[in-house]
């Protein structure tokens, strides 16, 4: 916990009157209702539920542990109204403030939102990990799929999960959108100054790839005398060419500015995804789909790369995207197709020294052309012929090669655009490469079609 949290704590939740016992199982906030208070978990577990569009059932989005606040939202945002009903899971001690709580030493310390501001960015911090971690879960289920023997079983399981998934991801991406609106709405009053540096980072997140940040690190702490560790920080923020005055006035602060923004940019990404996948699954056994946007090829590896940043952190990932057209598509499609091959490469260089990723983009004439390649183990060519296939699975001396449902979505989606996908392998590195025609529309395949 940071030092500003702890004193807030401090100053405002010590005050046994202002304590409240629960025991299990039971309510503190209901949905929809009156909430002018604003919690903090002493001690327990609570969890927090919202009621599904047809209110014939509830969805989880968050639990709650020691450390934790309820409340932030309707609290902050004046509309005093719970937007989730909150249960607790275990026996709980909460300590609470309520909205004629007066500010501590106001003169000095400034008025309660701006003593509570670190706490609202906590909060952020917390709801943006819990974000990514369900995308990933859902995305794990959706996986499992690969147990399916036919093309019609695996509709009808797909079109049951992507129900149940769908109303738990769409909270989650209402919420994301919420919170961004306060968030941003606060920092604006409290802190105008901080505007550029959170717009930069929501703008774009992080394009920066691991070797481009050591390269501008090394640049930026060269020019401008700055310690290696915030150099590398700034480094991921902004190109030694875009480092202002406004950004080397207080460094330290801009980084993480920058930060709230990058993080709000993945948690739409990451919630605007996960819509996505439910949609494709719900798609599998269905030929009725048409798309109509342009989509940039490289922005939906960009994309890919930020969603998959947990996995690509000690891979040293290159990427050298040329100047290419846009093409008819799916944005969707194609982050799931680079999501797909990427984190199977992640998997793959689980036990390799210097383990690395190389991505290139190449047009042609008629074609956009990617490739992906990693120094992991070699496939064989007996595994090769069959890792497109939807109920293909392979482990060799305990590394899984992460084959499965995954690669199979690969050779459908990418088939869907009348292109090829092939992968070549051996004791140096292993290669995927994509060709997608640039004036083709998508149409619905079956798995193991061209």
């Amino acid at each position: 916990m940071n030092t500003s949290v702890a004193k807030v704590i401090e100053h405002y939740f010590s005050n046994p009157m202002c304590h409240l016992e629960l025991d299990a199982e039971e309510a503190l906030l209901t949905e929809g209702e009156e909430n002018r208070r604003l919690f903090y978990v002493v001690s327990g577990e609570l969890e927090g539920f919202v009621k599904t569009e047809n209110s014939s059932s509830v969805a989880k989005v968050f639990s709650a542990s020691e450390g934790a606040f309820i409340g932030v939202h309707s609290f902050f945002s004046g509309d005093f109204v719970a937007s989730s009903s909150v249960i607790s899971k275990s026996p709980s001690v909460l300590a609470w403030i309520d909205n004629e709580t007066p500010p501590v030493d106001e003169e000095r310390l400034g008025s309660l939102t701006q003593q509570f501001t670190p706490v609202i960015l906590n909060e952020l911090s917390r709801r943006q990990k819990r974000a990514m971690q369900e995308a990933i879960e859902k995305e794990k289920v959706l996986t499992q799929l690969h147990t399916a023997e036919q093309m019609t079983t695996l509709g009808q399981l797909a079109a049951g999960i992507a129900h149940e998934l769908n109303n738990a991801v769409g909270v989650l991406s209402s919420k994301t959108e919420r919170m961004q609106e306060v968030i941003l709405a606060l920092l604006e009053e409290l802190h105008p100054g901080a505007s550029q540096f959170v717009d930069a980072g929501l703008l774009k997140g992080q394009t920066a790839s691991s070797q481009e940040v050591r390269a501008r690190a090394k640049q930026i702490s060269s020019e401008f005398g700055i310690e290696k560790q915030l150099a590398k920080a700034l480094a991921r923020a902004v190109s030694p060419s875009e480092l202002s005055d406004d950004w080397l006035k207080s460094p330290e602060d801009a980084v993480k500015y920058w930060s709230v923004g990058r993080d709000l940019h993945d948690m739409r990404v990451a919630a605007r995804h996960s819509v996505s996948i439910v949609k494709s699954v719900k798609q599998l056994g269905r030929s009725d789909t048409e798309f109509e946007e342009w989509v940039d090829v490289n922005d939906t590896i960009h994309k890919s790369l930020a969603l998959l940043q947990s996995d690509i952190r000690r891979v040293d990932v290159r990427f050298s995207p040329a100047s290419t057209s846009k093409i008819k598509g799916s944005e969707s499609d194609l982050v799931q197709v680079w999501a797909n091959i990427i984190k199977n490469a992640c998997d793959a260089l689980s036990s390799t020294s210097n383990p690395g990723i190389e991505i290139l983009t190449r047009e042609s004439d008629n074609h956009i052309k990617v490739t992906i390649a990693n120094n992991g183990p070699e496939i064989e060519e007996s595994v090769r012929r069959q890792i497109f296939q939807p109920n293909f699975t392979t482990k060799k001396g305990g590394l899984s090669f992460g084959l499965g449902l995954g690669l199979s979505i690969v050779k459908r989606m990418v088939s869907r655009y009348q292109g090829s996908v092939v992968v070549k392998s051996d004791d140096e590195k292993t290669v995927f490469r994509i060709k997608l025609p640039k004036s083709t529309n998508p149409k619905e395949v079956g798995y193991g079609k061209n």
